[in-house]
């Protein structure tokens, strides 16, 4: 006796695994409710067919049998519209119980649908003539005695009924909250993923600008304080700036392009990896930092995309911050690994001999952020009168 979900107050689509388990479910339950509808209705066939010509009388009552009969079937076919109709389907079922003991099985089973709606306005009228006409119907074709029995079991019936209903209704409304409020959930993961990549890109647009704004700031330093350029030298001081500026304003642009795309799954290829090293390495050397290398890494071409893009900012940043702390000393960048034992990568120069400024470790907290995102650490500490940064980041074999 168990009802349907009503298609209209239910979303449609199943929550991730539960969708061949509630099909399965749905099904069974619809075929019980037919076999339960169907059964008085069956009983009276099967009777018919076995006590006719055998028991006198029969053959004369046989046209009202045949209407009960009739009755029953009839009621058994409004079942599929009671869902849509649960009220009218009711009141349809119900009132030949007076008349028809096959109808019985229907009329149960569409008080059931009834109160899955938990409307008891119409419920409690509903079940008040069911009872009554059950009871009045036994009384006037049987005896007064089976009206009281009729009445017990009757009751007991519309209260399975009732019941079952009320039950179905009541987890209706759980399954719909809890898949809404899965939704919900689920909404929540997809803006938090969306607003985590947004973040990262914020770390790449940092790690940029301010690469190239540093380059820009001593280009305008050599400028403003060396007075023995000559004609050429200024003039290649100048176009360097300009490249620069240029470079960062199309960098910029490509980044707040991608911030503001809203399906955006990751940054514009190609992004420097870490073959790209060498040219930011020469890029930094033509602005007049002194860079050493000592590159010792295996298998190279092996190395994820992601990873060497995350190397390739943290070189670039931490070039950034020797800059800014260590203007004019040496830089030595170490890069080492293979695949399955990691990437190491180590960025060395003299200790500057005053503290970092306001907002100075903004760039080693960006730096940390990122490493410990790709999976790996981020140190960084004074030894020996040198400023060192060592990030190892993971490479499976």
């Amino acid at each position: 006796m168990h009802d349907h979900p009503d298609p209209r107050s239910v979303p449609s689509h199943p929550a991730i695994g539960e969708g061949g388990r509630r099909w399965v479910q749905e099904r069974l339950g619809s075929v019980l409710r037919y076999l339960f509808a169907a059964l008085p209705l069956s009983l009276a066939c099967v009777a018919l067919i076995t006590f006719s010509g055998r028991v006198p009388g029969i053959d004369e009552g046989l046209p009202g049998l045949l209407a009960d009969l009739g009755l029953g079937a009839a009621g058994i076919a409004l079942l599929p519209w009671r869902r849509r109709r649960p009220w009218l389907v009711a009141l349809a079922t119900v009132a030949p119980v007076a008349f028809s003991s096959t109808v019985v099985g229907p009329a149960l089973v569409a008080i059931a649908s009834l109160a899955t709606h938990r409307r008891w306005r119409q419920v409690a009228p509903v079940a008040a003539v069911f009872w009554l006409f059950l009871v009045a119907s036994a009384w006037w074709h049987i005896s007064p005695q089976a009206a009281v029995l009729y009445g017990v079991v009757g009751a007991a019936l519309l209260g399975a009924a009732i019941v079952s209903g009320l039950y179905v209704g009541g987890r209706r409304d759980w399954e719909a909250a809890w898949r809404a409020a899965e939704a919900e959930a689920q909404g929540q993961r997809v803006e938090q993923a969306k607003l985590q990549e947004r973040l990262q890109i914020a770390q790449e647009m940092h790690d940029v600008l301010a690469h190239r704004l540093s380059l820009l700031a001593m280009f305008a330093g050599g400028l403003a304080y060396r007075e023995n350029l000559s004609t050429e030298q200024t003039r290649e001081a100048a176009l360097a700036v300009q490249e620069n500026a240029h470079q960062s304003l199309n960098e910029l642009r490509a980044v707040l392009g991608t911030l503001r795309r809203e399906d955006e799954r990751g940054l514009e290829a190609p992004q420097p990896t870490l073959a790209h090293l060498e040219s930011l390495f020469d890029e930094v050397r033509a602005a007049g930092q002194r860079v050493e290398v000592d590159d010792t890494v295996k298998a190279r071409e092996e190395l994820p995309a992601q990873t060497g893009r995350h190397a390739y900012r943290i070189v670039q940043e931490a070039l950034t911050n020797a800059r800014k702390h260590a203007p004019g000393r040496p830089v030595r960048a170490e890069l080492d690994g293979r695949p399955g034992g990691g990437l190491l990568i180590r960025v060395s120069n003299p200790a500057p001999p005053h503290a970092a400024g306001p907002g100075g470790r903004l760039g080693l907290v960006g730096l940390a952020e990122r490493t410990r995102m790709a999976g790996g650490t981020l140190t960084h500490a004074v030894r020996d009168g040198r400023f060192v940064l060592e990030a190892r980041l993971p490479w499976e074999a």
